[in-house]
């Protein structure tokens, strides 16, 4: 029979390596994947704890599966119990929007849809590309061990009111950020109870959380699109202020904590979107009188209830449009400021990716502004014996072929140590529309896969030690015209698990038609699990020594051109973060813009009793600095745009030590000056100066 993925045009690699894959399998990889989800019928599965799985396990199971099958079966049928979360391009603005979009802004739409129905979507003539989302990573924030000291709760009050002097004149701040929203996307729960939310009065700030993973409460009316009226209901759950209210006035009299009465579903001790919220708008932070909103992704720690789930790119376009609508329906709020402290490493690294089109459509209209972390990638060795940071700094390499016959070669590591690697590993090269390339993969084993030319593919291969091999040459990627090659190294999903062959894969590159010749590879990162050995299945791939580029390693959530990038200063030091992403982008723009400090911040310690408060390090805690800044930019002036925000920025920003105002690939523009941001803003709502009288008459004079 045929494969009726054969008769689809439109669904990119990354999709089709989904769409090929049956329930059993797709159950496996929903683990890992956040934007595959099994439905109700599905998660009965028998499936695999991936937690559970030691090396032996799957090495005594290996020879038994090739002596059972050469290669994976094709698809007769595609999976009707398994949900992805897609983005679908448009072909032009004026295009209806298709009925299983739920979501559009512009030519862009996201959906959810199970994928035996991907073809009602591929054969939709207003559809040029459908592709599946990609899949966010935890944040990774160092976490120290000693408890945080409590941080003062005036150590930002003088930029909260008073007065600032700007042109010899003194302006009154006494209100600022009371007329603004701080828009958190995180994970790990927000506690609303803390301390650092509360006003005077004992009320939260925080005036609602959207909890996509949650059930204790409806989910919210989100917007669809401008030519569809009406809204869609959300997933998870949505604590109003009044729930929150609620849960604070009843819980002492009750004798229950408040987030008995208001749960969420993350509720982690040392919570990641606590810690970012407080740095942004918590009575310690900067932005202390705004009002906080929070959407949480669903992000499980168990992998049987990751499964269940979505914690994908799409994610964050729901929870823009959750932020956006909610701000633009309360009065008393006139600007919002959102931060993001969460990435991927997928795409182009142009701009050109669909949640970066998304969110700078999104940007254009004034009183909004995005802040995201530049990325913790940044590290290129390890500092100490034992560190094995590097393995999530090494992501990125690029080189040039110079002429047609020429080849280079990539060294692509998995790890082994003893222990397995059953995550799916995925290597994407970008390279210039006016050239072509062939590309070889060798395996550790000597196994020779290719060449495979441009518009030739190669998929679900099974190589004799279990690996799975999938590599795609596609020319004219209809997000910017260049050509990408991508390869994928998955485990052996079926029963039993086997993983991914460690040791040093090989990649070839030989160039067939070179006009440019240039090309940027990254690797999509995992974080690797620590612990013990059966809970060690999560681990990252990463360049060899001699394939690496220390730059260019910037989360792709970052290169957007109405994204502010923020690096990670350690404000001690004067010096960025070893940890700290780098720019520039694929397409050379300066990425990141700004550098803020982001190494052993003391901030709220979520849903933590005993300890109030826990010092963190990464571009988590650099990002949200910024994001307050930006709040209280806002709140001096709802009208201004997300460029002129990012511009104010960059104009009033200090060098490091020993550095000058050019761009740099690790600071950027150099360090956020909170007090030059805000005069600028003063500065520029004062009445102009108008020169022509003056000049007149002295052009008067000199006659």
């Amino acid at each position: 029979m045929v494969n009726p993925l054969d008769r689809m045009r439109k669904l990119n690699s990354r999709l089709r390596c989904v769409a090929n894959g049956d329930s059993s399998v797709n159950a496996v990889r929903a683990q890992q994947n956040g934007a595959v989800r099994l439905k109700p019928a599905a998660q009965k599965l028998a499936v695999p704890d991936l937690a559970n799985l030691t090396a032996g396990d799957s090495v005594k199971a290996s020879k038994h599966i090739i002596d059972r099958i050469s290669r994976g079966p094709k698809q007769v049928e595609l999976a009707k119990d398994v949900e992805v979360n897609v983005f679908v391009l448009l072909n032009r603005e004026s295009a209806k929007t298709p009925a299983m979009v739920t979501r559009r802004n512009g030519r862009v739409g996201t959906a959810t849809i199970r994928v035996s129905d991907l073809h009602k979507l591929d054969s939709d003539p207003v559809v040029q590309a459908i592709e599946l989302a990609e899949t966010l990573s935890a944040p990774n924030p160092h976490v120290a061990r000693n408890k945080g000291q409590e941080p003062s709760a005036h150590r930002f009050q003088q930029f909260n009111e008073g007065s600032l002097t700007v042109g010899g004149h003194d302006q009154k701040i006494d209100n600022i950020g009371e007329n603004v929203l701080i828009g958190i996307i995180d994970v790990g729960g927000i506690d609303f109870a803390h301390e650092d939310f509360l006003d005077e009065a004992g009320n939260s700030r925080v005036i609602a959380i959207w909890d996509q993973g949650g059930d204790a409460f409806d989910p919210p009316d989100l917007p669809v699109s401008e030519d569809r009226a009406g809204k869609t209901k959300g997933r998870g759950s949505e604590l109003t202020a009044g729930h929150i209210a609620f849960a604070l006035k009843e819980a002492k009299a009750a004798r229950v904590s408040p987030y008995d009465l208001a749960p969420q579903s993350q509720q982690i001790r040392g919570s990641h979107a606590t810690h970012v919220a407080s740095i942004a708008a918590g009575r310690s932070g900067l932005c202390k009188k705004a009002k906080i909103a929070a959407v949480l992704i669903s992000l499980p720690d168990e992998d049987q209830d990751r499964s269940k789930s979505f914690y994908d790119t799409t994610c964050i376009v729901d929870a823009m449009s959750y932020l956006f609508a909610l701000a633009e329906a309360r009065p008393d709020i006139e600007a919002i400021s959102i931060n993001i402290s969460l990435g991927t490493n997928g795409g182009p690294h142009d701009a050109s990716g669909f949640l970066s089109r998304w969110i700078d459509v999104s940007m254009t209209e004034p009183g909004r502004s995005i802040c995201v972390a530049a990325g913790n990638a940044g590290q290129e060795a390890p500092e100490y014996e034992g560190d094995t940071g590097f393995w999530s700094g090494r992501v990125h390499s690029s080189g040039h072929i110079p002429s047609a016959a020429l080849r280079r070669d990539l060294e692509w590591l998995v790890v082994g140590d003893g222990v397995e690697d059953i995550s799916e590993n995925e290597l994407e090269i970008w390279y210039s529309a006016q050239d072509e390339f062939d590309v070889e993969l060798l395996s550790p084993t000597g196994m020779r896969i290719g060449p495979v030319s441009p518009g030739q593919r190669v998929e679900n291969l099974l190589l004799a030690d279990c690996t799975v091999v999938s590599i795609y040459n596609v020319l004219t990627d209809p997000k910017n015209g260049d050509n990408r090659i991508s390869i994928y190294l998955s485990p052996y999903m079926a029963d039993p698990i086997v993983g991914i062959t460690a040791g040093a894969w090989k990649i070839r590159l030989t160039g067939k038609v070179v006009r440019n010749g240039r090309y940027n590879a990254w690797i999509e990162r995992d974080d690797p699990v620590r612990g013990r050995i059966r809970a060690q299945w999560r681990l990252p791939s990463f360049f060899g020594p001699a394939t690496f580029v220390d730059h260019s390693t910037l989360s792709s959530l970052a290169c957007g051109p109405r994204v502010i990038g923020v690096a990670n200063l350690d404000e001690t030091r004067e010096r960025i973060n070893v940890s700290s992403s780098q720019g520039p982008t694929r397409d050379g723009r300066m990425k990141p813009e700004i550098a803020a400090p982001g190494t052993k911040i003391v901030a709220a310690c979520g849903f933590d009793p005993d300890n109030k408060w826990i010092e963190m390090t990464g571009t988590s805690m650099a990002s949200p600095y910024v994001a307050g800044v930006a709040g209280l930019m806002l709140s001096l002036n709802p009208e201004l745009t997300a460029a002129q925000i990012g511009g104010i920025i960059q104009r009033t920003s200090q060098p490091l030590p020993g550095s000058g105002y050019e761009w740099n690939n690790g600071s950027g523009f150099g360090v956020v000056d909170l007090t030059a941001c805000l005069r600028e803003v003063l500065r520029m709502i004062q009445p102009v100066d108008d020169l022509t009288d003056r000049l007149q008459q002295q052009m008067k004079g000199a006659r």
